[in-house]
């Protein structure tokens, strides 16, 4: 598929955290504040092994507790060219959608100074543009905080070369709207465009651009002189910035900086020691908000349902070891980051590497690190469910999901089966699941939990710690899909490969063809579309399984592509045309009848095919 370069959350570390432990006690090991020695032992020995295991050229950690840095540390390199060693003092690396952490902040200070309404519709606040009114219900900043707008998450064109190719916020966000594809509050789906907005909305309420808010009102506060939401990084910090890589073919090959169309999502560029100051200000409720605002941002704010994790004003609950976390992860040229908060602990854990691979590293290092430092196991659930559904067999695709343009197809290859197995269990996401509860389930082996949610108008989803999962109906999932492909393309080949077979015969039989102008037109066109539909189906699946990036808007390899399926539309409507001309006529055999009806049938399940995945024109967005 696309190899998109903005994946944050899928919530790969998320998953991964919830997962790879089994049980131990009934609950949560009272935490103690871990010393310097502890620390180093503990990360020179991870990261001894897990950076060259996983191709990794380096990586840098921080750890805050008790209100101070109590470890940072550079591990590997920053820079392969150039040699240097990363730093946690001056090595930026691109945090990319923890950048949104900084964006809730910004949220927060403005409803703590009164300008914003976390429950008020956000066209209040957009002069420029609105927000359609596609549900009844308006969508909200708390809703954007919880990735619960309702939006699809597209991926086109998120990315730039250059920042002269970046246009103003407000003007991106305007042309570039996603649909509104279910209505808000109901669960979550990680949105870049949401997080955006929200920083629109600040920008917009404080009358300073995004970056400039950021750098006077988080930035310059904390101290946190070596970090930037701007976009290049600006020169007295350039030199710093770290370069991301991707191993391949046994070689590193380097990354190109991508300016970001979405700021708000993803810009900043930041060092561990000043990641540590950020968490340092969350964890003791100053100076960036007062008191009770801090309060309200780390409380709960959404769960699909109570007894599993859900969303706090932004940051991602999970339950690791019986302590309720709050963080947020982030993906982008390479770099791989995340940043975990403990309150109940007063700690707090920023790691990012500098290599795709980085993510392995990451998520070996995080339960080994709870492992270590905050033994326990996560507590039963205590709430009472809420919207619980029964469990239904079938195929499931991630709630973050596209359905307006071609981003839609990719729906077919991020399904899962779920099945029901005897004995209550569930079969999904590649792991068994026990009934825990009314509709919850547990992951076997592991502590991730699983809840059904049905809302009012029947949809089920599958909603786990990380991400949720929507049951789709049996014309969108793979099997049934594939089945129609292949059942195009075998009437297909019989048209392609048999009508010029069966001319060639009656040639060299030196019999004169007896069937009126009009069927031969009509059994000539339906072989023509029968080319061109499988030259489509195969060229495109290459295409999809190859290097074909979206980042930077759609090539014009794939755009010359998608002339194939309205070629096709156009010569079986005219073969299906000509065919009922020349049906009444004479000289047309039972056998060549069936025939021709066979191949026209097998062109329209393409051409539904098409036109059901966002194939047929150029639905870009």
């Amino acid at each position: 598929m696309w190899p998109f370069t903005l994946p944050r959350l899928l919530l790969v570390v998320a998953l991964v955290l919830a997962a790879v432990w089994p049980p131990i006690p009934a609950s949560a090991t009272p935490a103690r504040i871990p010393d310097t020695r502890e620390l180093t032992d503990f990360f020179d020995a991870a990261m001894a092994s897990g950076l060259p295991a996983n191709h990794v050229p380096g990586a840098v950690v921080s750890v805050v507790g008790a209100g101070r840095t109590l470890f940072s540390k550079g591990y590997g390199l920053a820079d392969l060219e150039h040699r240097t060693p990363f730093d946690p003092g001056t090595s930026l690396v691109r945090i990319a959608s923890i950048t949104k952490l900084f964006t809730w902040t910004a949220v927060m200070q403005q409803v703590q100074s009164g300008r914003l309404d976390l429950h008020a519709d956000v066209n209040r606040y957009l002069p420029a543009f609105r927000v359609p009114a596609t549900y009844p219900q308006p969508i909200t900043l708390e809703h954007l905080m919880d990735h619960t707008a309702g939006f699809e998450d597209r991926a086109i064109g998120v990315g730039a070369r250059r920042r002269a190719d970046v246009p103003p916020l407000g003007t991106y966000l305007a042309e570039n709207m996603p649909a509104r594809i279910r209505p808000p509050g109901e669960v979550s789906a990680y949105s870049n465009y949401g997080a955006a907005l929200a920083g629109h909305i600040v920008a917009q309420v404080s009358g300073q651009p995004y970056d400039q808010y950021v750098q006077e009102h988080i930035l310059d506060p904390l101290g946190m002189r070596h970090t930037t939401a701007a976009e290049p990084v600006p020169a007295p910090l350039a030199a710093g910035l770290a370069r991301s890589y991707a191993h391949e073919e046994g070689t590193y090959q380097r990354k190109p900086f991508v300016f970001d169309n979405l700021p708000p999502d993803g810009s900043i560029s930041a060092t561990a020691n000043d990641m540590a100051r950020f968490m340092i200000a969350h964890l003791s409720g100053g100076p960036l908000l007062d008191q009770p605002t801090a309060r309200l941002m780390h409380q709960r704010s959404f769960a699909a349902d109570p007894r599993i994790d859900g969303y706090a004003h932004g940051f991602k609950e999970q339950t690791l070891n019986g302590h309720r976390v709050i963080m947020h992860d982030g993906s982008w040229e390479g770099f791989q980051s995340v940043l975990l908060l403990v309150p109940d602990a007063g700690l707090g854990l920023f790691v990012s590497t500098n290599s795709v691979g980085g993510i392995d590293a990451v998520t070996r290092l995080i339960p080994a690190f709870f492992a270590r430092f905050l033994p326990g196991d996560r507590a039963a659930p205590s709430a009472p469910p809420g919207r619980t559904g029964t469990p239904v067999a079938g195929f499931y695709k991630p709630a973050r999901t596209v359905e307006s343009t071609i981003e839609r197809v990719l729906t077919l290859a991020n399904s899962s089966r779920l099945r029901v197995e005897d004995g209550g269990r569930i079969a999904f996401k590649g792991a068994t699941w026990r009934p825990l509860g009314p509709g919850l389930y547990q992951q076997d082996g592991g502590s991730q939990r699983l809840a059904f949610v049905t809302n009012g108008a029947g949809v089920t989803y599958a909603a786990t710690d990380g991400p949720a999962y929507e049951l789709i109906p049996w014309w969108d999932t793979p099997p049934v899909n594939l089945a129609m492909v292949l059942l195009f393309a075998v009437t297909a080949l019989t048209g392609v490969l048999g009508l010029p077979l069966a001319a060639g015969v009656r040639r060299l039989r030196k019999r004169p063809s007896r069937t009126p102008r009009a069927w031969r037109a009509g059994r000539l066109l339906s072989g023509l579309a029968g080319a061109v539909g499988l030259a489509f189906v195969v060229m495109f699946a290459l295409t999809l399984t190859g290097d074909t990036s979206i980042l930077y808007g759609v090539p014009p390899t794939l755009r010359a592509l998608l002339l194939l399926p309205p070629l096709l539309l156009a010569l079986t409507v005219a073969a299906i045309t000509t065919t009922v001309i020349g049906w009444r006529q004479r000289h047309v055999g039972v056998l060549a009848r069936v025939h021709q009806v066979t191949l026209l049938a097998g062109l329209l399940l393409l051409v539904w095919f098409c036109q059901h995945w966002n194939l047929l024109g150029w639905r870009f967005g």
